[in-house]
C-alpha cells in the first residue's frame, strides 16, 4: 500500500511533504533539521511509517507508533527552540487484517521565528525552499527575525486542549486575592487563555495543575555573606511546577529563612521583618509576569545575602530602556512581555493593571535611610530587582567588590582594575565612580579612564534620561 492510498488530496509532488520509514536515532539532526525547516518556511507535513521517496507505507502497531511519537516530541522539545506549532495524529490503516499506523505531523508555519536547531551545543537555521532543508542565507534570517520580533510567547496556540479540572489551583489562587470571588470562564475567554475552539494559549498552559516544564524553572539560593563568588553557599534549591505553585514556593522560601528583629516603638516594641511581605511578593510576581519564556535553559533566580535579596528574571525589561542601577523604581517604563499572564495575575488581584506595581515596594521601604533603599538594574538579558535586609543596621554593602583577570587595556590608566571590579556586579553612574575612586568627576575621568573602556569594549554604556552608566562587560574579564 501506499500513502495515497489511506490520504485523500495528498500532493505528493508538493515541497511541503517529507517522508521517513523510521526515525533515525543515529542521525537526530538529519530529520529534526526538516521540521525546523519547514517551521521556518511555510509550513509542511511530515509522515512517519512511510518510506522516503516510493512513498510505500511500513507502518507501525500501536505500541510502537505510541513510542515513535513520544521519541518525536522528546527530540523536539530537547532541541528546537522555540518548540514549532504542530499537530500530530495517527492515521489508521489495515493490512492483510493487521492494524498499521502512519504518524502525521502537520507543521505550522512559525509564528515566532527563526526556529533554531541546537544539537550538541552547536546552533543552526534551517529554512525549507523547493523540496530541500538547506542552511538559512544571512538575508532570510534577518527577515524572519524582522517578521516575528513583537510576537510574545504566551498568547500563541498551544496543541493542547482546555479543560476546566486542570486549573484548580488558578481558581482557588483567584478565589484567596478576590474575597471568595470564583474565576468565570467567560472571564477565561475574554483574556484569550483559550481560543474559540477550545485549545489553550502558551501562557494558559503554565498554569495547568499538572505543568511540571522547565519553562518556569526557579532557583532559591541562601549565601553566607555579601557576594556569590567568594562565599560559602548555605543551601540551594531548584522548583519547577505551575506558575501558581512557583509563586507560592518563592515567597514560602524567603519567608522561613528571612532574619526578624524586634525594635522599640513608643512605649512599646514591634517585630520587623528582613524583607516587608507586601515587596516581597510584588517583586516575586513582577519577575514571573515579566519573565521572557522564549528563554529556554533560564530561571528565576532569588538570592539571599547577608545584606540584601536578589530576585532576578530572565530578558531585560520590555520594550523599555536598558537600565543600569536605578533607584527611581515609579519612574521605570516597561511594557508587557507576557500579555496573557499578566491579565490572569491582574484577574487574580496580584499586579497592578498598569505600570510596575513597583510603588509598593517603594512604599514598603519609605523613610528607610539611604542603604536600605530598594533598587533594580537590568541588562539586555535580565533585570535584578534588589531589596535591602531591614534586619541588618549597615545597610547594603559595597566594599566587597571581586578581583578580576584581564588583558591590559590599551593607552589604560592606573584606575582600570578599581572601575572594572567596582562595575562588575552593578552598573554605576559617573558621579558613583568618581566618589568610589577619590577622584573629580572630571573630563580625564569620563574621557581618559571611562571613555577609553568604553572604547576597548572593557565597559558597556546605557543611558537612562540624562544619566549615564556603566557596567563591566563580563565578556571581557575573568573572575579570580
Amino acid at each position: 500500500m501506499y500513502i495515497e492510498e489511506i490520504v485523500k488530496d495528498i500532493q505528493l509532488e508538493n515541497d511541503k511533504l517529507e517522508c521517513k520509514a523510521k526515525l533515525n536515532r543515529d542521525d537526530i539532526v538529519g530529520w529534526l533539521k526538516s521540521i525546523a525547516g519547514f517551521a521556518n518556511a511555510a509550513g509542511g507535513d511530515f509522515y512517519i511509517g512511510v518510506e522516503d521517496k516510493t512513498n510505500k507505507l511500513i507502518g507501525f502497531d500501536r505500541v510502537s507508533a505510541d513510542n515513535e511519537r513520544n521519541y518525536f516530541n522528546n527530540q523536539v522539545n530537547e532541541h528546537l527552540v522555540p518548540r514549532p506549532q504542530m499537530q500530530i495524529s495517527f492515521i489508521r490503516y489495515e493490512i492483510k487484517g493487521k492494524e498499521r499506523f502512519v504518524i502525521q505531523i502537520r507543521i505550522l508555519e512559525s509564528v515566532v521565528k527563526p526556529v533554531i536547531l541546537k544539537y550538541k551545543n552547536i546552533p543552526s537555521i534551517f529554512m525549507r525552499r523547493d523540496g530541500f532543508t538547506n542552511g538559512a542565507t544571512y538575508e532570510e534570517i534577518i527577515e524572519m527575525s524582522v517578521k516575528s520580533k513583537n510576537t510574545q510567547y504566551d498568547i500563541l496556540t498551544s496543541d493542547v486542549q482546555y479543560e476546566e479540572s486542570k486549573f484548580k489551583q488558578l481558581r482557588a489562587f483567584y478565589a484567596e486575592h478576590n474575597n471568595g470571588k470564583q474565576l468565570s470562564e467567560k472571564a477565561l475567554q475574554s483574556m484569550g487563555f483559550y481560543n474559540e475552539k477550545g485549545m489553550l494559549a502558551n501562557g494558559a498552559l503554565l498554569f495547568d495543575d499538572d505543568y511540571q516544564e522547565k519553562k518556569t524553572e526557579v532557583q532559591c539560593s541562601v549565601f553566607s555573606g555579601f557576594n556569590k563568588g567568594s562565599e560559602r553557599i548555605v543551601t540551594i534549591n531548584r522548583f519547577q511546577g505551575n506558575l501558581i505553585s512557583v509563586i507560592n514556593y518563592m515567597v514560602e522560601f524567603v519567608t522561613q529563612r528571612m532574619n526578624h528583629s524586634m525594635v522599640k516603638l513608643g512605649n512599646g516594641r514591634r517585630n520587623i521583618d528582613a524583607y516587608p511581605k507586601r515587596a516581597l511578593f510584588e517583586g516575586i510576581v513582577n519577575a514571573v509576569a515579566h519573565r521572557d519564556y522564549f528563554l529556554d535553559g533560564t530561571q528565576i533566580q532569588v538570592d539571599m545575602f547577608k545584606d540584601r535579596l536578589e530576585i532576578s528574571s530572565p530578558g531585560g525589561f520590555y520594550r523599555g530602556e536598558k537600565l543600569g542601577k536605578t533607584y527611581d523604581l515609579s519612574g521605570i517604563i516597561s511594557k508587557r512581555r507576557n500579555e496573557l499572564i499578566a491579565s490572569v495575575l491582574v484577574s487574580c488581584n496580584v499586579m497592578e493593571a498598569a505600570g510596575t506595581g513597583f510603588d509598593k515596594i517603594i512604599e514598603e521601604y519609605a523613610g528607610e535611610d539611604e542603604t536600605h533603599r530598594p533598587y533594580i538594574y537590568s541588562t539586555s538579558d535580565h533585570f535584578t530587582l534588589v531589596l535591602p535586609d531591614l534586619t541588618y543596621a549597615e545597610g547594603i554593602e559595597d566594599d566587597n567588590l571581586p578581583v578580576l583577570a584581564f588583558a591590559p587595556v590599551p593607552n589604560g590608566t592606573i584606575y582600570d582594575e578599581k572601575v572594572l571590579s567596582f562595575c562588575y556586579y552593578q552598573a554605576h553612574k559617573v558621579a558613583e565612580i568618581a566618589e568610589y575612586l577619590g577622584i573629580s568627576d572630571s573630563t580625564y575621568l569620563r574621557k581618559q579612564i571611562l571613555g577609553n573602556l568604553e572604547e576597548n569594549k572593557y565597559l558597556d554604556k546605557n543611558k537612562i534620561s540624562r544619566a549615564v552608566f556603566f557596567k563591566t562587560n563580563p565578556d571581557m574579564v575573568m573572575l579570580n
